[in-house]
């Protein structure tokens, strides 16, 4: 197939490239670290107290290690490590205690009271307390440059030093999930600069930033937890190839790669594979394009509506009609597995969003929805039920972000499989200012995934900040608000669960409903690990290939 070669065809110069970059890494990482990092001398088993990973360009925070603007509750989250939490959540993602020592919620989810443990100090010696912790809530609510969601809090209020009481601005338990990745930091020195000199309470210490370049932490001599196995880590900022570059020349423990390279592990090193909810699905807008624009934040209004994707026949048939595991088999190589929803093997998904290929049964849907193959193969809207316009042909653009060989590679691949049904996609790569432009009129090939309910909530929701599809359902809505307001965490599973799909009330976003996504593949997270280190084990890794590996990199160790 096309989509191989496409996949593919960059491998062996990528590969040859990566050969010639080796000899240059080694001479750039051996000055890493103060002179510490090198391919014979550095993080290796000889030093059973540091290591050194590779991460794409794109995990180096651009505002510093500032929880106020992104670090840890960014678009990728992760533990921030510098500074601690009032929460975590284990390998199961279930919660558990940091900062905090207990927490309730009121009957009516409007306010959640946290005692802190009172034995903590930031690393200038002074004491964390529950005005920190108001501090941190209160800047993140207030800012405008934040990308943690705390939207769901008015405001947080110290009443004694070990006593924190968020009031709600409406009821969401989805806050815990943000509070595990929130760092607290100190009031008392806190301002411009803070994320290029944190202070923090957290595990590691930042030693050293060089932009562009690295990152070095060391443990926290004062933490109050667990001692880190690891007391120093260096983090080097580098694209694949150079990553692949490093591992050859043994400048790095642990290097990110992707599938395409995969195969070609470095001598000392084995491939280290990390499942994710890292989701690649399709958008596919719900309504006409005689819709209204979408405006958006009051005042930018976008293009919305589709007249072949706002067919129902043919939203559903692309959920039935593509084979998710040939494609992860030519795309992905089998680094991946099939994706169905943004919350594969969460809690909170639900059954009722997996579907098995069945290309007749696509071909079908798309012959009782009138939608008849034309004298070149692509079916055209002659009749029966549908929102498309007569005449309609079943073709559509699908835009995916340039420069990202996987997305480019998996929409290839959707489109040929579309052909054998009968639809015809245009494939499209651009530049996200472009793509934003068209997100609610045409297909866009999306990244999605977290360890949180929060992205099927907005991916979901009417009025939603990720309803690409403008998709609306009061049944769907009423579910997933009852969803945030349950007692608790656990008790909002069934909800969300519900707006996928309710066989009581015939709604929600599943194939067999309103399929307002066809979702492809879930990628896995690859990476090159040194023969001797154990990493522990992973949390399921959310979107974005970078700071989730090391969330418990206190806990690796050298065999």
């Amino acid at each position: 197939m096309a989509s191989l070669s496409r996949a593919f065809a960059g491998r062996f110069a990528a590969i040859a490239a990566a050969a010639a970059l080796a000899a240059t890494c080694t001479t750039i990482l051996a000055g890493c670290a103060n002179g510490n990092v090198s391919s014979s001398e550095g993080a290796t088993p000889a030093d059973a107290s540091a290591v050194t990973v590779s991460m794409p360009p794109s995990s180096e925070p651009a505002a510093g290690f500032d929880p106020l603007t992104g670090w840890g509750a960014g678009e990728h989250v992760h533990e921030p490590l510098i500074q601690s939490t009032l929460v975590t959540t284990d390998n199961e993602l279930n919660f558990q205690n940091d900062l905090a020592t207990s927490y309730e919620c009121s009957d009516d989810g409007m306010a959640w009271t946290f005692r802190i443990r009172d034995d903590v100090r930031f690393t200038d010696g002074e004491p964390l307390t529950a005005h920190d912790v108001a501090f941190t809530i209160n800047g993140i609510v207030k800012g405008d440059g934040s990308e943690a969601d705390l939207s769901m809090v008015e405001r947080a209020e110290a009443v004694d030093d070990t006593t924190c009481v968020l009031t709600m601005a409406r009821p969401n338990n989805a806050l815990l999930y943000t509070l595990a990745v929130v760092g607290i930091v100190p009031e008392h020195a806190y301002g411009p600069g803070y994320g290029e000199h944190p202070i923090g309470s957290g595990r590691y210490m930042l030693e050293e930033w060089k932009r562009g370049e690295q990152v070095i932490l060391r443990a926290n001599p004062d933490y109050y937890g667990e001692k880190p196995l690891m007391e120093r880590v260096v983090v080097v900022f580098m694209e694949e190839d150079a990553s692949l570059a490093a591992a050859s020349a043994g400048s790095v423990d642990v290097a990110y790669t992707s599938a395409p390279l995969a195969g070609s592990v470095p001598a000392g090193y084995s491939l280290l594979r990390c499942k994710s909810v890292d989701s690649r699905g399709i958008s596919l807008p719900s309504v006409p394009a005689s819709a209204p624009d979408k405006v958006v934040d009051g005042d930018m209004a976008y293009a919305a509506g589709n007249d072949v994707t706002c067919d129902l026949a043919v939203r559903r048939a692309l959920s039935y009609g593509i084979d998710r595991d040939a494609m992860i088999a030519h795309v992905l190589d089998g680094y991946g597995t099939a994706a169905y929803s943004v919350a594969d093997g969460m809690p909170w998904a639900s059954e009722a969003m997996r579907v098995p290929f069945d290309a007749a049964y696509a071909a079908q849907l798309l012959d009782q929805g009138g939608w008849v193959p034309g004298s070149d193969g692509v079916r055209v809207k002659e009749g029966g039920e549908g929102a498309a316009p007569a005449g309609t042909r079943c073709a559509f653009d699908l835009w995916y972000a340039a420069g990202d060989s996987t997305r480019q590679a998996l929409a290839y691949d959707f489109a040929e499989q579309c052909r054998a049904l009968g639809v015809e996609v245009t494939v499209k790569g651009a530049g996200w200012d472009d793509i934003y432009a068209r997100q609610y009129a045409d297909p866009v090939l999306w990244g999605w995934g977290s360890n949180s309910p929060v992205e099927l909530y907005e991916l979901t929701y009417s009025e939603g900040w990720g309803n690409y599809a403008s998709y609306r359902s009061p049944e769907v809505d009423a579910q997933l608000e009852a969803a945030q307001a349950a007692p608790t965490v656990e008790e909002s599973f069934p909800h969300y669960q519900a707006a996928q799909w309710d066989a009581a009330t015939g709604t929600g976003v599943a194939p067999e409903g309103a399929a307002t996504w066809v979702w492809l593949a879930n990628v896995d997270h690859l990476y090159f690990e040194r023969d001797g280190l154990e990493v522990a084990e992973q949390k399921p890794h959310p979107h974005g290939h970078g700071w989730s590996l090391v969330n418990n990199i206190d806990r690796w160790s050298w065999a």
